[in-house]
């Protein structure tokens, strides 16, 4: 019986179309943004927030956001933050609301940014700003990682012209930030990235501290641990973690030195780094993004007093070389690069080539990677919202009449995931990310994934509780099971 059920859900090979790889404008946004943040929303909309358009001693931070729709190519209004931000995080929680904290919103007399600890919420359900937090600490330039039980991690960043070390994290339950473990040093300018068994890598920014050491936050012990870096010399310039566990780093001196090709491998099951071969074009804090077919997409670069850059290269992972891409239509730095459900990447504002410091620019648009992957899909019976996931073991679908029970172990049936890649996606329920307990190909029927969870506790029980899947950036469709 179960097999009969698998059968019938077995898809059609996706295609995959190909053709040169390419920049393309696409609609511009109301004002020039950068130190803004962009966020891929559920609905494949894409949220732009705060930031600045000119930055002088009388600097002020926006506090208006818009929404970019990939279908139409247009920026539209999304209302306004309770509170004028720039340098501030955005993170999409479980939910599909985005926690905004901290930046800033002016500049102070003595011209320090005036760091916020102010925190709100997006709620796409109402398009509206709500407040939450606030946090322990004000900060900004801090890093924001959403965790594997749906918390989120803040750490470091910049108060009164200093870095700190302070980590903090904030629950969307009891909508309350926490204080945990300080980092081993104070950063600001720092790299973070979710690794593969829920840890987070900090990597070494632009603070001017101790670049010889790297943290690892650990969610199981609450707190941070240093790990060996690279180089005391070259800092973090990128960071983007491969299908096969490896983050490629590109690197860079924190002198300043804007002719860096530098990059590395680091290798988290042994802690060692391997040097890749060097990049086509020199690059400062570029951009980076990792494309479905899991390589990395990098773009636009600081040429010095933040002025921007064309720059665009390709990090092939199956081949571990580098490789020049046309140039973009701008020239950019400090940018917002998005990558997009049909596996286009939105670049959107950044510093320009005009002025010192330069202008921002609200100018978008978007790169059409050589070869296109569809979303990951969640399979439906005969295409209607009741998702194919199964009660672990059975053929009994987790339905209305046959619901989950918090802790139990089901079967969801997808297609989308790359093979042999050692990146978990991320499975929400009711709006509460699940434990993976395996992911990868449906074990007997090609073409097929299969991912087996556990169901979470605090789900509100119902007759037709939504799943939805995030995996390497992209958001799936969504479908429904029952939940008692």
């Amino acid at each position: 019986m179960r097999t009969a059920v698998l059968l019938a859900l077995c898809p059609i090979a996706a295609c995959i179309a190909q053709s040169p790889a390419t920049f393309t404008a696409t609609g511009s946004m109301s004002v020039p943004r950068v130190y803004d943040t962009a966020t891929l929303l559920y609905d494949g909309t894409v949220l732009i927030a705060g930031g600045y358009s000119v930055f002088s001693a009388n600097v002020a931070a926006l506090t208006g956001a818009e929404l970019y729709d990939p279908l139409m190519a247009t920026f539209s209004p999304a209302g306004n933050m309770i509170a004028a931000r720039a340098g501030h995080t955005a993170t999409l929680l479980s939910d599909g609301r985005v926690l905004i904290a901290g930046g800033y919103s002016s500049i102070t007399s003595q011209g320090l940014p005036l760091a916020s600890a102010a925190a709100e919420i997006y709620d796409p359900s109402i398009g509206a700003f709500i407040e939450t937090g606030p946090m322990s600490v004000p900060r900004w330039g801090h890093t924001a990682t959403l965790l594997n039980d749906g918390r989120v991690l803040i750490a470091g960043g910049l108060l009164n012209g200093y870095a700190i070390a302070s980590a903090e994290i904030y629950d969307p339950v009891t909508k309350i930030f926490t204080p945990t473990g300080d980092m081993t040093i104070a950063r600001t300018g720092h790299i973070d990235t979710l690794l593969p068994d829920g840890k987070v890598f900090i990597a070494p920014g632009d603070d001017g501290g101790d670049n010889r050491t790297a943290d690892i936050y650990d969610l199981a012990t609450g707190g941070f641990r240093s790990v060996n870096w690279h180089s005391t010399r070259l800092t973090a310039g990128s960071a983007s973690l491969l299908p096969n566990g490896k983050l490629l780093f590109t690197l860079q001196p924190p002198e300043g030195d804007f002719d860096s090709k530098f990059a590395t491998l680091y290798d988290v099951s042994t802690a060692l780094f391997e040097d890749t071969p060097p990049m086509e074009d020199p690059s400062y804090w570029p951009s980076s993004t990792i494309l479905p077919n899991g390589s990395v997409l990098l773009t636009g670069s600081d040429a010095g007093c933040g002025l921007g850059a064309q720059f665009a290269e390709f990090y092939d992972a199956a081949t571990a070389a580098f490789s020049s891409l046309p140039n973009m239509l701008a020239a950019r730095s400090g940018h917002r690069a998005t990558l997009l459900e049909d596996g286009t990447v939105l670049l959107a504002g950044g510093h320009g080539t005009s002025g010192c410091p330069p202008l921002a620019l609200a100018s978008a648009e978007r790169f059409t990677p050589s070869s296109t992957v569809p979303p990951p899909v969640l399979l439906s019976l005969d295409g209607l919202s009741q998702g194919a996931i199964l009660h672990a073991g059975t053929s009994r679908i987790v339905s209305s009449g046959d619901p989950a029970v918090a802790g139990e172990f089901l079967e969801i049936y997808l297609t989308g995931l790359i093979d042999h890649s050692v990146i978990p996606p991320r499975v929400a329920v009711g709006g509460r990310l699940a434990d993976i307990l395996y992911f990868g190909n449906a074990p007997g029927f090609p073409g097929l994934n299969q991912i087996d969870l556990r169901l979470p506790g605090g789900v509100a029980p119902g007759p037709a509780t939504p799943v939805r899947l995030t995996y390497l950036g992209r958001h799936s469709n969504q479908v429904t099971i029952g939940v008692q």
